[in-house]
């Protein structure tokens, strides 16, 4: 009976809120305007240090180590070890650029909890073959399958664009296992009709007056004359129109060749410019087949400058990835080259390969990373970058004054004083300023107004901030996405809202004090199309005498959708009127197909239980008589460390007859299970429709500390020998 009334409790709420289901188009985005930005900040960068087992090494203070820009020797402003992707980080890189004192302390390395890293992969699947393109998916996978963590959240972007709306950063594996399906073989090729065949790396040497390479193809050219009926001439063709035939030849391969990197190297800067967004430390992966750097034909020499320094602006740390592993020479015997008995093509052979590595080189060495080259455990590099990362040492300084005329780039430098065994990892320098395109802003005038105009305005900056690559913080804003089955059989998600009530301006309304936040949503499918969305005006009033901010209740909003099976994303904005601060959410979820499914589980609806809280009325507040149990369900899923956490789930089952089904629950921190129940039968008696059993359970928080946790629900039809799971993140405060 018990169950029966919190079934009936929870399933009201998910099933509360707004009726109708409007599409809402998406608003352009503002039109961008180039900018210089000078930096007259404090400047800061991460420094890793490794001794000779390549272990990171703790203990070292301000005073242990130099800094030198441009070989000048600049004194340490801010020194402090950070543990990447700890609760800590964001306060300490904030306590750099205010130039807090220097500690100078042997600090141990911080514990491993709650960590959450940001990672990127940028594949560059226009510089990638067929055959590589499999290793790739397999580091891919390997990470996402193995050594994601609990709390980290990943991004797979690629040159080409292909993986369409799934290129965002998510925690959500089954959004990745669906972004790393997308990739397919989709290899650039340069080069022309022309036989004997000529290589992009041959087209350069070319380019760069080599002899030999030259002379190959221009006595290739004299013997097939009758073939080139372009170029015939009654008694031959001049030696000379041969030789501007080749060159012509190899500068058109090399125009394609460059068009092509200019391409992946601008997709790399976009990415790495973006993560200007995302607080503490990111790391990025680059995954290629390797491309040459053609200073004549192209400037990628100083789009890869641009690219090391925007990441040391914006604190990116990229690993470049060979996906052609271990491999000795890039001349391949199956490829139609010319006849060369004297071996001269070969005088270039043995730098292809390097020249081929050196932007990829660059990109790693110029941002403190590390280049993964010539080895086929290439899924261990990755597991190797991830463990090497994982602390550093955040150095800060005040640079010189700039005359803001010039774009000049310094050159960084950092040793450990008299320790010549420690290998130091540092960026290798970053430019005065950085020119970027940013949108135009105008000021927000804070409180809306009934005019149309300034409506239309407020309404605009909200789309911009559903469509912006990351949430915005600028408002403390949760979201959570369930879905059960209606009475009726259909699929339905709720979309909850929770808008701390503590951020939000209230002014006085007569004999109380009200607020006012705009609220826009907009659901997609996994392409990107907007399916449904929703806007609302929603009011919260202060308790009447009440002061005090944290008092002040949150603001919660539900939206039912009747949504198709599927892979959904819900992006919800939402404004402070009174002081324009704009916060927004983004969360994924999938809508299973029940009928190729022998078991399987709704959305956790979970909720907080706190007991003994006294009651309204009657009483003193200290009398147990008077005092009862209050559940509030929880849309930012956080918690008191003395309060219960109630969970409602329902089991979907396609037998007639009742099954035999048995629970387990299971509570994860940091990837590590803290509370593991053992199997629990789930009751069928007195339930109407065995094909839908409600389970619901409370889990007490009083042992646990304070964190982040992972609740873990598996269910096991002993009948047909089927399992399914189902999880939610929480924090305990």
């Amino acid at each position: 009976m018990a169950i029966t009334r919190l079934v009936v409790m929870l399933c009201s709420y998910a099933m509360a809120a707004a009726a109708v289901v409007s599409q809402t188009p998406q608003s352009p985005p503002e039109q961008a305007e180039t900018v210089v930005r000078i930096n007259t900040q404090l400047v800061q960068t991460d420094v890793m240090v490794f001794d000779k087992q390549g272990k990171f090494v703790t203990g070292l203070r301000p005073q242990d180590f130099e800094l030198h820009i441009d070989g000048k020797p600049r004194p340490i402003s801010f020194f402090e070890l950070v543990s990447t992707g700890s609760a800590n980080e964001e306060s300490q890189l904030a306590a750099a650029r205010n130039l807090r004192s220097v500690k100078d302390i042997n600090a141990p390395v911080p514990a491993d909890l709650d960590r959450g890293r940001v990672i990127f992969f940028y594949v560059d699947d226009l510089h990638l073959s067929p055959n590589n393109l499999v290793s790739a998916r397999k580091v891919l996978l390997k990470y996402v399958d193995e050594e994601m963590r609990q709390n980290d959240e990943a991004g797979i972007a690629s040159t080409s664009g292909q993986i369409g709306f799934l290129q965002q950063l998510t925690d959500n594996k089954t959004v990745l296992h669906a972004a790393i399906e997308r990739l397919k073989a989709r290899p650039y090729s340069v080069g022309d009709t022309e036989r004997p065949a000529m290589t992009e790396y041959q087209a350069l040497a070319i380019e760069r007056n080599n002899r030999d390479v030259i002379d190959v193809f221009v006595e290739q050219i004299m013997k097939d004359l009758p073939a080139l009926s372009t170029i015939a001439a009654p008694g031959g063709v001049p030696r000379g129109r041969a030789e501007q035939h080749v060159r012509d030849r190899a500068h058109t391969i090399l125009q394609q060749a460059a068009t092509i990197a200019s391409q992946s190297l601008f997709g790399l800067e976009s990415l790495v410019r973006s993560a200007a967004a995302l607080p503490g430390r990111k790391l990025l992966f680059f995954l290629s087949d390797g491309f040459f750097l053609d200073d004549q034909n192209s400037i990628n020499r100083e789009q890869v400058r641009h690219v090391t320094s925007l990441a040391a602006h914006n604190s990116v740390v990229i690993y470049s990835i060979d996906t052609r592993g271990l491999i000795a020479t890039l001349t391949d015997a199956s490829t139609d080259t010319p006849s060369d008995p004297s071996g001269r093509l070969q005088s270039i052979a043995s730098r292809e390969l390097v020249e081929s590595q050196d932007a990829m080189n660059a990109l790693a060495s110029d941002t403190g990373g590390r280049a993964i080259f010539n080895t086929n455990a290439l899924d261990a590099g990755v597991s190797y970058a991830l463990n090497e990362t994982s602390n550093y040492y955040l150095l800060a300084w005040r640079p010189e004054s700039i005359d803001g005329k010039t774009e000049r780039f310094h050159h960084l430098e950092v040793n450990v004083v008299g320790r010549p065994d420690l290998t130091v990892r540092v960026r290798k320098g970053f430019f005065d300023f950085e020119r970027s395109t940013v949108p135009k802003r105008e000021k927000d005038s804070g409180a809306g107004t009934a005019d149309d105009s300034s409506s239309n305005k407020n309404e605009a900056k909200l789309r911009a901030a559903i469509i912006a690559p990351f949430a915005d913080r600028g408002l403390p804003v949760s979201s959570s996405l369930t879905w059960t089955m209606t009475g009726d059989n259909k699929q339905t998600m709720n979309v909850a809202l929770q808008v701390s009530g503590s951020a939000i301006t209230f002014e006085d309304d007569k004999d109380r004090r009200t607020g006012v936040v705009q609220v826009v949503g907009s659901v997609y499918d996994d392409q990107g199309k907007a399916g449904g969305g929703f806007s609302e005006r929603l009011t919260v009033h202060a308790p009447t005498g009440e002061t005090d901010s944290s008092a002040t209740p949150d603001i919660v909003y539900n939206y039912p959708l009747t949504l198709p099976p599927g892979l959904y994303q819900v992006r919800i904005a939402v404004r402070d009127e009174k002081s324009g601060n704009i916060g927004s959410t983004r969360q994924w979820i999938e809508i299973p197909d029940l009928s190729t499914h022998k078991i399987v589980l709704s959305s956790l609806i979970v909720s907080e239980r706190m007991m003994g809280v006294p009651a309204k009325s009657g009483g003193p507040p200290n009398d147990s008589q008077n005092t009862q149990d209050r559940v509030v369900v929880r849309v930012d899923h956080r918690f008191k460390r003395n309060s219960f956490l109630r969970f409602l789930l329902f089991i979907y089952t396609q037998s007639n007859v009742p099954p035999d089904i048995a629970v387990q629950i299971q509570v994860v921190r940091s990837d590590q299970p803290v509370i593991t129940t053992s199997l629990r039968s789930v009751s069928t008696e007195g339930i109407p429709d065995v094909k839908k059993l409600p389970y619901a359970a409370d889990l007490s928080l009083k042992q646990l500390p304070a964190g982040r946790y992972l609740l873990k629900v598996t269910a096991m039809d002993r009948n047909s020998k089927s399992v399914a799971s189902e999880s939610t993140r929480f924090e305990i405060e």
